[in-house]
């Protein structure tokens, strides 16, 4: 198992055992077999070894597997012109019947510069046994101490000094955590807090090398460089990413996303430029640093009861937000159709001022529960009327009467604001205003994004064509209409060039020396338009797709979503833990007057049990 499957994350309870994690270096290879990576030792020394992507000139061909002296030494001996050998780092996979033939060190071993082992006698694994091996006789050695151990128990700093018991519960705590409304990186980390964050999915990644051209909340653009030869590059050159804001998750959690770069920012391929939930400057964050002070304190921290400071409270430290989803659906019925409406029977214009025209609840309304969200009437069944009841009907009209209130209110224990709604209308049928608004919405923050990847691609085109100009004399005056913008003889240089439009700099006539200038410039202007007209066709294609009608189940009309967040604040009775699987419950927030301070007057945040002290 060592090396493939973690020994500590596995679940406590009926599953122990059965449920496992993948260690961190594990794959598994075409036949569903485990494998786990190791370096090549030889005669005591490690011998790193590459593979070749790229052969070059060299005589390695790609695939290859050679000691990395050998591509260094190759690529040392070509002529300047000569293409050189592209390669990465490559460790040996080993399967667990492989790997029982040899003698494998321990990854901290200790190296000399040149990779020689320097001790005579090593710890070493020899078919699952634990021997101090010979220097001479080790083949392989572990790639990294983490090898052992799965991502969420490689989370855990000092993990080494932990009892197994403690750290599956710290490795399964982690991974229950709920994300804070501020995150805030630990101190002590163990390195792989940036790694998890990335692979997570949860941060945004720059695709390509840049500068920031824009930010704000909800997007971030990056100006793509040109290619390493200086070529302007052939697909479109502005990134456009957009940011999620407040979705709900699975978990009814909040999924938010936060730009960390400013414009003018140069940004490299694969670099964070935006936090997700329970990420702090691309690093995972899932708790918050407190100040904890170890003792007793009236009994209220007994066993695994916690104290917290009422500041914690009051300032946030462990608010989250929580999203509820709630929906309601307009049918199609026997007595006629349900209908989404303002106009509801019996109630109180006091109850609906939060609803627009169409009987929808309007986005930052604030709910409680009985609160009507969507306004909703059900065709009644024709009842026997009282006396009253046809006096009434001959005096008001007939519509009162045949519907009933079949609205969505609020259920009990949400109280919050509304952050979303969506509506979904039946393909055929005619949508209303609040449908119309949210389609114009999404329509407008396309045409944004279009308009600013076409004005990119013209900066840019402009940008190539002052370069074209940069540093050429005119052989003929420059004229916009009758006025001489640069006289015949004249150097044209960048500032210059930046005070005249290009569509004059088109017309002008310099000394090309071999290139033909406007062919060039034509061919820039050709570029241009193409990719703009696929912009446009790509835009055209999205809008049509957003203006079709949406696929319902059978006998729905309409479907109507609204999206509630709440602030939870810590309370007594939440759970609370530490990495190392220290978790308790709170038992008492205590205001801040009345914790334990230290020496210089500063109040601790949380108190907790002496006996949890080893």
């Amino acid at each position: 198992h060592y090396g493939r499957i973690c020994p500590i994350e596995t679940p406590e309870g009926p599953n122990i055992g059965l449920i496992s994690s993948l260690s961190c270096f594990a794959r598994i290879n075409e036949f569903g077999f485990i494998e786990s990576p190791y370096r090549r030792v030889v005669d005591g020394r490690v011998i790193e070894y590459v593979k070749i992507h790229n052969g070059g000139d060299t005589p390695f061909k790609p695939g290859e597997h050679v000691p990395i002296e050998d591509v260094e030494a190759a690529n040392a001996k070509l002529k300047k012109d000569n293409k050189e050998a592209e390669f990465e780092p490559y460790p040996f996979y080993l399967t667990a019947w492989e790997e029982d033939k040899y003698v494998i060190g321990q990854a901290n071993i200790e190296l000399d510069e040149n990779g020689r082992l320097v001790n005579e006698r090593n710890a070493a694994r020899l078919r699952g046994e634990f021997i101090t091996a010979d220097r001479a006789d080790i083949q392989y050695m572990d790639v990294s101490p983490k090898q052992l151990v799965s991502v969420a128990a490689s989370l855990i700093p000092f993990l080494e000094n932990d009892d197994a018991n403690r750290a599956l519960m710290g490795s399964n705590m982690q991974r229950q955590s709920v994300p804070l409304l501020r995150a805030e990186a630990p101190y002590v980390g163990t390195g792989m807090e940036q790694i998890a964050a990335r692979d997570s999915g949860a941060v945004v990644i720059a695709k390509r090398n840049g500068v920031v051209d824009y930010v704000d909340s909800e997007r971030i653009i990056v100006k793509a460089d040109h290619n390493v030869d200086g070529t302007i590059s052939r697909e479109v050159t502005a990134d456009i990413y957009s940011l999620v804001k407040f979705k709900r998750s699975n978990q009814n959690t909040c999924i938010n996303q936060r730009p960390i770069v400013q414009v003018g920012e140069r940004v490299r391929k694969g670099q964070v430029i935006a936090d997700g939930p329970c990420t702090d400057r691309g690093e995972l964050a899932l708790g918050r640093n407190v100040l904890v002070a170890f003792m007793p304190w009236r009994g209220y921290n007994f066993e695994d009861a916690i104290l917290v400071s009422e500041r914690l409270v009051r300032d946030d430290y462990y608010t989250s937000i929580h999203i509820e989803e709630l929906e309601i659906e307009a049918r199609d019925t026997k007595l006629g159709p349900e209908e989404i409406t303002r106009d509801i029977p019996n109630i109180g214009e006091n109850m609906l001022r939060d609803l627009d025209e169409s009987g929808i609840i309007r986005i930052g309304a604030q709910v409680k529960p009985g609160s009507i969200l969507v306004g909703k009437v059900t065709p009644k069944g024709e009842t026997q009327l009282t006396a009253e009841e046809k006096l009434l009907r001959a005096i008001f009209g007939e519509k009162a009467g045949d519907v009933k209130d079949a609205s969505l209110t609020c259920p009990p224990g949400i109280d919050g604001t509304v952050v979303d709604v969506q509506v979904f209308t039946r393909k055929g049928q005619e949508k209303d205003e609040r449908s119309l608004d949210i389609e114009g919405m999404e329509e407008d923050a396309l045409r944004r994004d279009l308009e600013d990847e076409i004005r990119i691609l013209h900066e840019q085109r402009n940008e190539r064509i002052y370069e074209l100009f940069a540093g050429r004399k005119l052989t003929k005056d420059l004229l916009d209409g009758k006025e001489v913008l640069a006289k015949k003889g004249e150097t044209l240089d960048m500032e210059k060039l930046r005070a005249i439009d290009t569509k004059v700099l088109r017309k002008a006539e310099v000394s090309a020396g071999t290139i033909d200038v406007s062919a060039e410039v034509r061919e820039y202007e050709e570029r241009t338009e193409r990719q703009i007209n696929i912009l446009s066709d790509i835009y055209d294609e999205k809008i049509t797709k957003l203006k079709q009608g949406d696929e319902l189940p059978p006998g729905v009309i309409k479907m109507v979503k609204v999206f509630v967040a709440m602030k939870r604040k810590l309370s007594v009775g939440d759970k609370m833990a530490g990495r190392h699987g220290n978790k308790g419950v709170i038992a008492r927030i205590l205001p801040e007057e009345d914790m334990p301070y230290l020496p210089d007057g500063t109040p601790v945040e949380i108190v907790l049990n002496p006996l949890g002290v080893p």
